[in-house]
């Protein structure tokens, strides 16, 4: 489940950037509905940076904390 939302949220970012880029060096910002899209994906781009960051933390924490759980059970590795 986590992976997906993962996988969800970088093509969101993907989709994002291209709008940022064509607002930037396209045509997108002589059309006013594209330069509002445009506008809205550079907003949901940090946005999106941001929350894909901490799911990766999440789940980085996570892996790390059960890992360490399981090396006190038991016992150091040899």
């Amino acid at each position: 489940m986590g992976l997906a939302f993962i996988i969800i949220i970088r093509i969101l970012f993907a989709v994002c950037m291209i709008f940022i880029i064509g607002y930037i060096f396209g045509g997108f910002s002589r059309k006013p509905v594209l330069a509002t899209l445009s506008k809205i994906a550079a907003i949901l781009a940090i946005v999106l940076f941001i929350s894909a960051n901490i799911l990766l933390m999440r789940f980085a924490f996570r892996h790390e904390c059960h890992r360490y759980q399981q090396q006190e059970i038991n016992g150091p590795v040899h």
